[in-house]
């Protein structure tokens, strides 16, 4: 398996850590930066890792900034992505089970490098359970293609 990360200024810290965790897995690993303290723009580095997955150059992803929001915001932009936001062991674990996530986002300033090694093996080693769930991902497909034909709606709705 071949994984990219990358991170902006507030998450090149906890990048670096689980850089090493990714290497005792014996896990691929591509970084597509920041790698330097000065202060950069998350979605830069969000795009790289995004594109990466999507295009089938990388296997999956992970993504840090401050928050994790912004990261999470930018790569779930890009068809076929799936980016979960997990700053806890159970959403790790779900959004692999039951969403076959393709890119972690972790939140630098939220949690801790021990959290963050554990969610990491969490996140790896959690399979898609698939079944119903494989309807509800199609579901999604459907709208990113309607999203980008445009041809998407407000759908059936009433009053509150």
């Amino acid at each position: 398996m071949k994984i990219g990360i990358g991170c902006d200024h507030a998450g090149l810290e906890l990048k670096l850590e689980i850089i090493s965790v990714l290497k005792d897995r014996g896990v691929e690993c591509v970084d597509y930066g920041t790698n330097g303290p000065q202060s950069v723009d998350y979605p830069d580095f969000g795009e790289r890792v995004s594109v990466a997955v999507g295009s089938g150059e990388i296997d999956r992803g992970i993504l840090i900034c401050g928050t994790g929001i912004g990261m999470s915001i930018v790569a779930n932009k890009f068809p076929g992505i799936r980016a979960s936001l997990c700053n806890d062991l159970f959403a790790a674990r779900m959004s692999r089970l039951h969403n076959d996530a393709n890119i972690l986002v972790m939140g630098g300033r939220v949690i801790g490098k021990d959290l963050a090694k554990e969610i990491v093996k969490v996140w790896f080693s959690t399979d898609f359970e698939a079944g119903r769930h494989t309807n509800r991902l199609g579901k999604i497909v459907t709208i990113e293609g309607k999203i980008r034909g445009k041809g998407h709606g407000a759908g059936t709705a009433q009053e509150c």
